[in-house]
This record gives structure tokens, C-alpha cells and sequence, in this order.
């Protein structure tokens, strides 16, 4: 169940008085998010996380404490892990997010209520923030200047080498994981399955370093390890066709979801493949596919698991 805030402590409230004081600024921005409006936006989201997220189940961390802390993380550009221990260690920052004597929510607990806050949602407090900021004569409201950081991901350049070894690793996951709901429904698809994962990301190293001494010896290796690489990904492609079509027969949901990913992957891969002999083995100068298809549907995927964290500048 959705809780707005903890009950006032008295005890914390007495012991509040022989501590130092809150910073300024602290109290400046506390009395802004006693707004109304801005906690009903956090509200609101955060209400969605479970159908009747309002009237029954656990009690959650309180919709304040979501708020204040987050605000914390992103005055003084804390990760979630600082936040949650810098909060836990300090009786000023109990008390700015309302806390008091209460757990504080650990990392994770907040990464995940977090992301239930919607784009539109940001937007519409920052847009909030402005017009309180205007009405307190803080700015004119004229022009707002937004954080443009850059960070790093963990997606690497689309060469032809590091596409067929992605090709590989997903297919080859994917596989394993329907062989063991078709283990269970005692119907395997083979008694042999060669993971080359392994020997793909290997291969796709040492073709990169191959190529960099730019040399016609270094290119004719090139070719070679770019075959044995070609050969690996399609035999991994034909172990998920088989698959695809075993799953196919099956009924259950774990089946249709990976059957519906090999479906998409499978295609994807053969493009590679094909990109990769006409431009590696035949010399044929292929355009690159805008964006390349296979690194940003793995990306839109992961994103997906794992969507960007509120404030990351990403």
C-alpha cells in the first residue's frame, strides 16, 4: 500500500534541537516541495506500480521520503548508493526527507520507485519548479539550462567482427534458456548444442587487432578469421532456427517469449551475415544500415530491463 508520509516524531524532534542547523539552501528548497502540485506528481506515478497499489499489499516507502531523497541525490550529485548512506548517516538529512528515526530505503528500493516516474512527469515538475521560482523572484524564467552531460554506455562500434559475435551471444542465450523449457516439457531439440560465445568474442578481438597493422598480410588473416567467425554464426543461426521451431509447439509463455525473441533476432543475424561476405569476402562496398539494426535493437532490449535512471544525464 502506498504511504504519503511517516508520522511527525516527537523524539526526533527532540533531539532535533541539539543538532547543528540545516543548511540554507536545504531550507530554501524544503519549504518549495511542501508544493502540493509537485508531490501529487510524484504521487501519481508512484500510485501506478501495482493495480491497487493504493489500497492493498505491503507498506511502501512513503511518497515524501521518494521525493526529498531523490532531490538530495541530485543537489549534490550522489549515486543511489551515496544517497542511501549519506541519508542513513546524517540527522540534517533525516530530517529534510522526513525520515526521522524510520529505515531508510535502501539503493535499490529507490533506483526501482524512480523509474516509475514517468518523462512527461519531470517535465511537468521542472516546468512547476519554474513557475514557484518565478513567483519567488529566483529567476525571471526566461531561460532554463539543462543538464547536457555525456556518459558513457556499454554499447561498442558496430563493426561487421563485434555484430556476428553479438549475433552469437543472444542467439546462443536465448537458446539455452529454451532448451531448458523444452527439457521440461520433454522435448528437446537435439542432444548436441555448440555454445560458441565464447570463441566468437575471441575470434572478433583478435580480427580487430588483426586488422590494425593495416597490411595486405594483415587483411588476407583478416579474411581467415572473419570465415571461422561467419561459420560460427551461422551454425548458432541454424541451432535457433531448430529451436524456433521446436518452441513453436509449445504452449506455455516462457515459450512464445523466447520464441518470439529468436524471431527477431534470427533475421537480424542472417543480415549481418550477409553484410559481413559481401563487404568482408566479396569486397563489395555495402552502406551501413541507418541506425544499424542489430546494436539498436539490442540496446532498445536492454534499455527495456534496465531503463536510464532519473538525473543520469543519459
Amino acid at each position: 500500500m502506498l504511504r504519503e508520509r511517516y508520522p511527525i516524531d516527537k523524539l526526533f524532534e527532540e533531539i532535533a534541537t541539539h543538532f547543528p542547523k540545516m543548511d540554507p539552501i536545504l531550507v530554501k528548497i524544503d519549504g518549495y516541495l511542501e508544493d502540493e502540485n509537485l508531490y501529487q506528481l510524484i504521487k501519481d506515478d508512484l500510485s501506478k506500480r501495482r493495480p491497487k497499489t493504493l489500497q492493498t499489499g505491503r507498506n511502501s516507502t512513503p511518497v515524501e521520503v521518494v521525493l526529498r531523497m531523490l532531490v538530495v541525490k541530485r543537489l549534490y550529485r550522489y549515486s543511489y548508493a551515496e544517497t542511501e548512506r549519506y541519508v542513513s548517516d546524517s540527522l540534517v538529512l533525516r530530517q529534510f526527507c522526513r525520515v526521522y528515526l524510520n529505515l531508510v530505503p535502501d539503493d535499490t528500493t529507490l533506483i526501482r520507485l524512480a523509474n516509475l516516474i514517468r518523462p512527461e512527469t519531470l517535465e511537468k515538475f521542472n516546468a512547476r519548479i519554474t513557475e514557484l521560482a518565478v513567483k519567488a523572484k529566483v529567476t525571471k524564467g526566461k531561460k532554463l539550462r539543462t543538464d547536457g552531460t555525456v556518459v558513457e554506455t556499454n554499447i561498442h562500434a558496430p563493426s561487421d567482427s563485434r555484430q556476428l559475435a553479438d549475433s552469437v551471444r543472444v542467439l546462443a542465450r536465448t537458446v539455452a534458456r529454451a532448451r531448458n523449457v523444452l527439457k521440461v516439457a520433454e522435448q528437446i531439440v537435439a542432444d548436441q548444442f555448440e555454445n560458441f560465445t565464447t570463441a566468437a568474442r575471441r575470434t572478433a578481438r583478435k580480427i580487430g587487432e588483426t586488422l590494425r597493422k593495416r597490411t595486405d598480410e594483415a587483411v588476407e588473416a583478416g579474411k581467415q578469421e572473419y570465415q571461422e567467425l561467419l561459420e560460427m554464426t551461422q551454425k548458432t543461426i541454424q541451432q535457433a532456427t531448430q529451436t524456433l521451431e521446436q518452441l513453436g509447439q509449445q504452449t506455455d509463455k516462457a515459450a512464445k517469449r523466447l520464441a518470439q525473441t529468436l524471431a527477431t533476432f534470427i533475421p537480424l543475424a542472417e543480415k549481418v551475415v550477409d553484410q559481413t561476405k559481401r563487404r568482408i569476402l566479396e569486397g563489395e562496398k555495402v552502406p551501413p544500415p541507418e541506425p544499424n539494426l542489430l546494436t539498436s535493437w539490442i540496446w532498445s532490449w536492454h534499455s527495456q530491463l534496465n531503463p536510464p535512471l532519473p538525473g543520469s544525464g543519459s
